[in-house]
């Protein structure tokens, strides 16, 4: 990874120098933190490890002016001292600081430290990929706006809700809020695959233009079983296809592509699902107005047990302002 070392310490420079160039990265230097910010938009930091006391800015503070300022893209700080208080800490973390380390350097310590970074650091490569691929899929339709957006808060939130649950929670994996909020963008990555004289098509479909635009959920399913395939240990991309394969299945066996019923739809497309459909409700497009929200959760109370399985229709009712809000931030 690249670096950025920031103390007005000569002998603290040195010594976390030789430290991370053993360990395989690229070190850059900064002695305070102006130096550090002109060094960010030319090397490409994805790390900065910063003293806390330094004159004229110290480490909290640039901490501060990098996580203000979205042009630097996703830095991981992490601030070295020796102040152990309950304040300090919650001064840094106010900041955006991602983590501490201890002062004097220990070389493990530091290490240690910086596997963090590089697992927290995948993390967030992998999300921004998989949401780049969502928007692929998104990209032939300029009518969607935030769509994407609204739909991973939505769903995030009702997988929150519906993990108060412990015997359901027991049942899921432990991140699966997480990885439902990461792949549920690419619920639709299969229309790719369509033809945009279908999927554009300002009027309604015909018979035959109808069985090809319910194929996306096919294409979908196949293009992200081979990632599956290849990567069988990568359980989002399983719940990534899941959701693809069966986000338009109904509960009551009436939907597609393969005619799926109650809980023989996996939970992840389920409440992807409600997700979808709501946003499609409350969102104005070319050929409809937005509805209010009353009418649309009177539609969707109103399905609950066909289109809908009934316990997330229960837990969206739960939830109904935290969907509002959503619809608000991310209002187009």
């Amino acid at each position: 990874m690249k670096i950025l070392v920031v103390d007005d310490d000569d002998v603290a420079l040195i010594v976390a120098k030789k430290v991370l160039q053993s360990d395989g990265h690229e070190v850059f230097l900064a002695d305070d933190g102006e130096s550090a910010l002109n060094q960010l938009a030319e090397n490409g930091i994805q790390v900065i490890i910063s003293d806390w006391n330094m004159p004229i800015m110290n480490g909290v503070e640039l901490c501060k002016r990098i996580k203000e300022n979205s042009g630097f893209g996703f830095i991981y700080f992490i601030i070295v001292t020796s102040r152990t208080s309950k304040e300090d800490l919650i001064e840094g973390l106010s900041a955006g600081a991602n983590d501490f380390v201890s002062k004097p350097l220990e070389p493990g310590e530091l290490l240690l430290r910086i596997r963090n970074a590089e697992k927290i650091l995948a993390m967030e490569t992998t999300s921004l990929t998989l949401f780049s691929l969502a928007k692929l899929a998104e990209s032939k339709d300029t009518d969607t706006g935030h769509h994407l957006e609204r739909i991973r808060e939505y769903s995030r939130a009702l997988a929150d809700e519906l993990m108060k649950d412990q015997d359901l929670k027991r049942k899921i994996h432990p991140k699966f809020s997480d990885m439902l909020y990461e792949t549920s963008p690419l619920h639709d990555i299969g229309k790719v695959g369509i033809p945009d004289t279908v999927l554009l098509k300002p009027a309604s479909l015909s018979d035959e233009e109808w069985i090809v635009m319910k194929n996306h959920t096919v294409i979908g399913a196949d293009t992200l079983g081979e990632v599956v395939k290849k990567y069988p240990n990568a359980e989002f991309m399983k719940i990534a296809q899941e959701i693809a394969w069966s986000h338009h299945e109904r509960w009551d066996g009436n939907g597609y592509p393969r005619g799926l019923a109650s809980e023989g739809i996996p939970l992840a497309a389920r409440i992807v699902t409600l997700a979808d459909v709501y946003d499609a409700l409350t969102m104005k497009r070319v050929y409809k107005s937005a509805m209010p929200h009353d009418i649309a959760k009177g539609i969707i109370t109103k399905e609950s047990g066909s289109h809908f399985d009934p316990k997330i229709v229960e837990v969206f009712l739960a939830i109904e302002k935290k969907f509002i809000e959503i619809r608000m931030s991310f209002a187009e």
